[in-house]
């Protein structure tokens, strides 16, 4: 038995349990799904300070579990954008991954493609992150729409509507393939695709089969830590994990 550990780096419970429901029948039985949210930060991520702190609550989190006797074999952070990806690469030892790099990798190895999410704030937010993180070849645009992830997940409809109608203004001569990105709009692509005439990718479930693989030892991510480090104010569980790792 295999354990994936899911972190949420917003501080809403209800879409954790939204990304573990999307997650868990792309996982195999042998696998053991835990989920953990955020202990402080935003309810959901929608501007660069919230993503900000979100980096420090996803090792927060992760050194909480730790600390309290938990271990896994792999690491999925529950936001579109991955806030932390990086560090937690380097410090907890086993793959990590982000829903926004499953995601656009499998998207880019469709061709052209382009990114639907919520939050108008997330447009430079993301054009950043791909390119940092060599993601943009291919990657035609990033359309957002005003509300919020969570705002839609609100919506009667779980915001639908509008995430379609997104998509399909999206779509380019060339387009071979959509990304629906946010934690909180896991599941959505169900419902829509089939009124898209291109692939389309939820996040969520990108990360889970990212984590299908990374479970079966395909992961290229390695593990690279820093040694003799001193920390100042962090919480007891994390400058104890951070130490240890050291």
């Amino acid at each position: 038995m295999s354990t994936l550990l899911l972190i949420n780096p917003n501080t809403s419970t209800s879409v954790t349990d939204l990304m573990a429901g999307v997650m868990r029948p792309l996982l195999g039985e042998d696998v053991e799904l835990v989920k953990v949210t955020a202990r402080f930060g935003a309810s959901y991520i929608a501007s660069e300070t919230a993503y900000a702190i979100a980096a420090h609550a996803v090792l927060d989190a992760w050194a909480a579990f730790v600390a309290g006797g938990g271990r896994c074999d792999a690491i999925c952070i529950g936001c579109f954008g991955d806030p932390g990806v990086a560090a937690l690469r380097e410090a907890a030892g086993v793959p990590v991954m982000g829903l926004a790099e499953a995601a656009l990798r499998e998207a880019a190895a469709r061709g052209l493609h382009g990114i639907v999410t919520g939050g108008a704030a997330w447009r430079p937010m993301l054009e950043r992150f791909a390119a940092a993180n060599d993601l943009q070849q291919g990657l035609e645009g990033i359309h957002v729409v005003e509300k919020s992830g969570v705002e839609l997940m609100q919506q009667p409809d779980g915001g639908a509507a509008e995430i379609l109608g997104a998509l399909q203004a999206a779509i380019g001569p060339g387009t071979a393939a959509l990304v629906i990105g946010g934690a909180a709009l896991g599941g959505i692509a169900k419902q829509v695709a089939p009124r898209v005439p291109v692939a389309v990718i939820d996040s969520v479930q990108a990360g889970a089969r990212w984590a299908a693989a990374a479970l079966a030892g395909t992961d290229p991510h390695a593990a690279s830590r820093d040694a003799g480090v001193r920390w100042t104010g962090l919480s007891g569980e994390l400058s104890e994990v951070l130490g240890r790792a050291g």
